[in-house]
C-alpha cells in the first residue's frame, strides 16, 4: 500500500452531473483536501489557480467541452463602484458588519434557511440542515471568518457592532493578497436592499483598509444570470490559459 503524506495533496476527478448553472450541460470537478499544517498555504496556491474552498475541500471546474466557469477577483484599490453601486452602498448605510471567529448559530441558519428558500429552493443546498450549515462555518483548516451585518446601534462608533436582527452574513477566507468570499446570505425580507451587492462592496472596502490587493468572487459563468453580476465589479482579473487578465469593461 502507497502512503501518502497530509501535507502531500492528492487530487481527485468527480463523476459528470447536471450543471447547476447552464441547463443541458454537465459539471466535472478535480478536488482535493485542504488538511494538515499546510492548509493555509495550499489554500492560498489554489485559489491563484482558480480553485474554490467548501468546507475542507479545494475544487474546481474540469468539464470536458465547457470553460464558462471563470474566476474573477475585484482590484481593490483601484474599483470604482457605479452609480447603482452607490446607491446600495447609501440604501445600506444603517448597516455595520461585525467581523467574528467563524462560529455558527442558530439566528444565522434562521437567515441562511431564507435566503435558500428565496433564491437556491431547487438547489443542491436546499435540504442543508443546522448540523450541515455547521460544517459549512466550521470544517475549515485555514483562516476563516464571519461577518454578521446588523444595524448600527448608538455603541457601533465604539465596539464596532450593529444591534437588533441579524439581515446578512458573509463566510470568508482570509487569504495571502486577499479576501475570498466563500458564502454569503442575505434575509429574504430584504432582498429590496440588493445586500448581496452591498457585502461585496464592504468585502473591497476592507481589503483596501487592511492593504489585501484583492477581493476573490468565485466563478464568473458566462451565459447564466445567476452569475452575471460578478463581471459587474471592476476593474477586475479574470483566470485565463494565460493567467489573470485584467477587465475594464
Amino acid at each position: 500500500m502507497t502512503h501518502h503524506s497530509r501535507n502531500t495533496p492528492q487530487f481527485y476527478l468527480t463523476a459528470p452531473s447536471p450543471c447547476p448553472y447552464l441547463p443541458g450541460h454537465e459539471e466535472r470537478k478535480v478536488f482535493t483536501h485542504l488538511v494538515g499544517e499546510r492548509a493555509a498555504e495550499l489554500n492560498d496556491l489554489l485559489t491563484h489557480g482558480g480553485f474554490r474552498r467548501s468546507q475542507s475541500i479545494a475544487y474546481r471546474p474540469a468539464c470536458e467541452t465547457c470553460r464558462a466557469c471563470v474566476s474573477v477577483r475585484v482590484i481593490a484599490d483601484e474599483f470604482e463602484p457605479t452609480r447603482s453601486m452607490r446607491r446600495v452602498q447609501q440604501r445600506n448605510s444603517d448597516l455595520i458588519g461585525d467581523l467574528r471567529t467563524a462560529a455558527p448559530t442558530s439566528e444565522q441558519y434562521s437567515v441562511f434557511r431564507s435566503y435558500l428558500d428565496l433564491r437556491h429552493r431547487d438547489g443542491g443546498m436546499a435540504d442543508m440542515t443546522v448540523l450541515d450549515y455547521a460544517m459549512m462555518v466550521e470544517d475549515s483548516h485555514v483562516e476563516t471568518r464571519m461577518i454578521e451585518y446588523r444595524r448600527r446601534g448608538p455603541d457601533s462608533a465604539i465596539n464596532g457592532r450593529g444591534s437588533g436582527e441579524l439581515l446578512a452574513v458573509a463566510l470568508t477566507d482570509v487569504l495571502g493578497d486577499g479576501l475570498s468570499m466563500v458564502y454569503s446570505f442575505f434575509d429574504a425580507d430584504y432582498r429590496s436592499r440588493s445586500l448581496g451587492t452591498f457585502m461585496i462592496l464592504d468585502h473591497i472596502d476592507r481589503a483596501r483598509r487592511v492593504k489585501l490587493p484583492y477581493v476573490y468572487l468565485g466563478y464568473w459563468v458566462h451565459g447564466s444570470r445567476k452569475m452575471d453580476y460578478k463581471g459587474r465589479f471592476l476593474p477586475q482579473q479574470r483566470l485565463t490559459s494565460d493567467g489573470w487578465k485584467r477587465i475594464e469593461r
